[in-house]
């Protein structure tokens, strides 16, 4: 009497699919991780209760020192439009700006007037309460 089974069925299980899985979802992950970038500089930005979040393109931050930064890179006061300008591209985009509560507001006030003169969209940075 011959009781083995004419079919056999292979007990290993293949990892490939389950591979390929994992890796979608990473870079998934990996791209969706990018879109928020904070600031890397040390300013203490003001509250408010309504904020969201904005994909920046060009980053001016203003310390408590009065100190201007375009993307973490220094530059004066004086060569701030021609920095935003060869940024900007002059195809607008973008201006978020990250100023020190203890600043006054006359800097903050020309930093947006000289975005907004190059057709940019001005967002002032700020924590949430």
């Amino acid at each position: 009497m011959n009781l083995n089974s004419k079919h056999k069925i292979d007990p290993s299980f293949n990892m490939s699919s389950m591979t390929d899985l994992i890796f979608l979802l990473l870079v998934f992950f990996m791209l969706t991780s990018s879109f928020v970038t904070p600031s890397g500089l040390p300013v203490n930005l003001p509250s408010s209760k309504a904020s969201s979040i904005e994909v920046q393109k060009v980053s001016v931050t203003v310390t408590k020192n009065l100190q201007y930064y375009i993307n973490e890179k220094k530059i004066t006061k004086a060569t701030l439009e021609g920095e935003l300008k060869s940024r900007l591209g002059g195809a607008g985009g973008s201006v978020v700006l990250h100023i020190d509560k203890d600043v006054p507001s006359e800097h903050l006030v020309y930093v947006a007037g000289l975005a907004t003169s190059l057709e940019a969209k001005v967002v002032v940075a700020t924590k949430p309460k």
